[in-house]
């Protein structure tokens, strides 16, 4: 019975610690906030700890000191009163010292995190149920575009991210890189982060905003400056023409089965403003904020019938056909 329990024990120590490290890790931070706020944590950890322990020797002490008084509880002992008196007055100083140095400590953590850099880029992210609008801000509206789920961003350069929400709280947290900040009705908060190093870093809605919560995710993708460059020029631009006869019967049975009803698509006809902007679609890692990785058959597979992904989302399942669906796909996967 001993082995197995340490056996256990020891799986379940080992099987926490991958969760210290990767993609979408609080202790694997990857700019200067997200490093600012590891270090917060660590010394709220190590505090902690160093109380915790004073306190169990403090009762462990309490509890096995003899006491040769124990038949006469009512006895009034005057030396002992005083070095509890004393033992009191000190506990309650010592714990307001270190709830004003751990103030103190995370104040100024606060206004490193918070404070305003100076020529930083500015993304405003929209919270839906269930996934992210991206609008990139500038200071023409020529050089300003949307889309959706994922967030690219050069490495060095600060970012400003202005979060806002259209139906319920959601909370935008990308652990490796920034704390979380939640998106409130009728309020626009605002978040920076400043990427050390290029990579791929996994973000996560993590305020509960209903039945699809667990799959509102979406990626940061730091850029090379030159290679952020060269993207945002491409995501300016409107949509490609269709290339072939295919992808022509899908640009008009995408607006003539009410797709474009609900997404835009730049440079065509379609300018719903419901769902994810499709511009450059096909240059996403994935679909449905996270829920699938880009591919030809997992984009059929969600026009087809999205509820059976994602139930509760809102894209309805719309009556299409087969070879419809493969115009419409083929039509999609030119986009990018």
């Amino acid at each position: 019975m001993r082995t197995r329990a340490r056996l256990a024990a020891v799986i379940a120590i080992v099987s926490t610690l991958p969760g210290c490290t990767g993609w979408q890790s609080a202790l694997d931070p990857q700019s200067p906030q997200s490093d600012q706020l590891k270090h917060l944590f660590i010394v709220f950890l190590a505090i902690s700890v160093i109380v915790w322990i004073g306190v169990m020797v403090a009762l462990f002490l309490g509890v096995t000191r003899p006491n040769g008084r124990r038949n006469q509880p009512l006895a009034i002992r005057t030396a002992f009163e005083r070095a509890a008196g004393r033992t009191i007055a000190v506990g309650g100083v010592a714990t307001t010292l270190i709830v004003l140095g751990l103030s103190i400590i995370s104040y100024r953590t606060q206004g490193a995190i918070f404070g305003k850099a100076p020529d930083s880029l500015a993304v405003k992210v929209i919270g839906h149920q269930w996934w992210w609008e991206i609008q990139y801000q500038a200071d023409g509206p020529y050089l300003e575009f949307n889309t959706a789920n994922e967030i690219r961003v050069p490495v060095g350069k600060p970012v400003t991210v202005k979060l806002e929400t259209t139906d319920v709280i959601h909370s935008f947290w990308v652990p490796s890189l920034m704390g979380k900040m939640d998106l409130i009705n009728g309020q626009q908060n605002a978040i920076q982060f400043t990427a050390n190093k290029a990579g791929v870093y996994r973000g996560q809605c993590a305020e509960f905003c209903g039945l699809q919560h667990a799959h509102m995710a979406f990626t940061v993708v730091a850029l090379p400056p030159d290679q952020f460059s060269t993207w945002r020029n491409a995501q300016i631009s409107s949509a490609a023409s269709p290339p072939d006869p295919l992808a022509q019967q899908g640009e008009l049975l995408f607006r003539s089965r009410g797709c474009a009803l609900c997404h835009s698509i730049r440079g065509t006809p379609a300018g719903g403003q419901l769902g994810p902007d499709l511009t450059h679609l096909a240059g996403r890692t994935t679909i449905a904020a996270g829920a699938l990785h880009f591919s030809s058959g997992a984009l059929a597979a969600w026009i087809a019938d999205p509820q059976h992904i994602k139930p509760g989302n809102h894209m309805p399942r719309m009556p299409i056909h087969s070879d419809e669906l493969i115009a419409i796909v083929h039509y999609l996967e030119n986009l990018r």
